[in-house]
């Protein structure tokens, strides 16, 4: 098949590319960054670089396939004052109606969209609005094509940002924590699901969920601290006020600030689950175990950058 991938060789992009090339297809990595052209050329797909906001671009990159990946990411400098929340929504709006736009008269037939858990949210999902837009954009083309509107857990690469604090605090901390349950997913997961949707046939719309572990975040905690040789981390729960302070510390926009705390109380309430539980998928093969290993080695690595700087 012909298959047009967004995101780059971005963190799920990129493992997907590797298996649809594997599997014998002709991909097409749309990119807005020059450089990554010769990149995505010499893993054996076609380079598009352009805007995802131009729809004339769009258009031209998704004409003639069979089919389409879509995302909405990155959302740009969370510290510039002027990238507040509702610019991320609007952006995100626009780039979604230039994906239906562009699907539309592309010809193809099957579509996935990069989603998240919470994307059935009316409020209190914070930046996951993004996904609500891309999955209201994309759920009104042609009932004639199949769009999978998949629905990750929260990445484990985000767990990387805690590697400050927890070299000079000895602890992970947000606005949820303890024993309050986070679901876990790997890229490696992701990209094996798109697969497997890209490659199936059929008519229609439907939501899929995806996630590699549930654990409670001091289980979280236990795990990577035995990687890193800290076997008494913790992952401490602060108040909503004080997680809206830190991040204000760190030069984070306020808009997008309380976006995050907003998000992470629904985390806490278990709101953020709600439709995740009552459809929950097979767990995938990627653990928290498995993942920890490259946490130990990014940790690793970055102690020793802060050594030789």
């Amino acid at each position: 098949m012909k298959i047009v991938v967004t995101g780059s060789l971005g963190y799920v992009s990129k493992p997907l590319t590797q298996k649809l090339l594997r599997n014998g297809h002709d991909v097409t990595v749309i990119s807005s960054t020059y450089s990554r052209g010769e990149r995505i050329s010499n893993c054996g797909a076609n380079p598009a670089i352009g805007n995802m906001e131009d729809l004339n671009f769009i258009s031209r990159t998704f004409d003639g396939a069979d089919a389409v990946f879509c995302m909405l990411a990155p959302y740009g400098n969370f510290s510039d004052p002027k990238n507040d929340s509702d610019r991320i929504l609007d952006r995100a709006q626009r780039i979604a109606q230039n994906y239906s736009k562009a699907i539309t008269n592309s010809g193809a037939r099957t579509v996935v969209y990069l989603s998240s858990i919470g994307a059935d949210m009316k409020s209190g999902s914070g930046l996951i609005r993004v996904h609500s837009i891309g999955e209201y954009e994309l759920s009104q083309l042609s009932h004639s094509i199949r769009i999978a509107f998949l629905r990750p857990a929260g990445y484990y690469k985000n767990l990387y940002l805690y590697a400050d604090s927890i070299r000079n605090q000895n602890t992970i901390a947000a606005n949820y924590g303890q024993d309050d349950r986070v679901v876990w997913v790997s890229n490696i997961d992701i990209a094996d699901a798109i697969v497997s949707e890209l490659e199936s046939g059929g008519p229609g719309q439907h939501v899929r969920y995806v996630a590699s572990d549930e654990l409670r975040c001091s289980e979280t905690a236990k795990i990577l601290g035995n990687a890193i040789g800290n076997p008494g981390l913790t992952w401490n729960r602060i108040g909503d006020l004080e997680q809206l302070q830190a991040l204000r510390f760190h030069g984070m926009n306020e808009s997008i600030a309380r976006s995050f705390v907003e998000m992470n109380a629904s985390i806490r309430n278990g709101t953020f689950y709600a439709d995740y539980d009552r459809n929950k998928p097979i767990l995938g093969k990627v653990k928290m175990s498995n993942f920890s290993e490259d946490f130990a080695a990014f940790y690793a690595q970055n102690e020793q950058i802060g050594k030789d700087s």
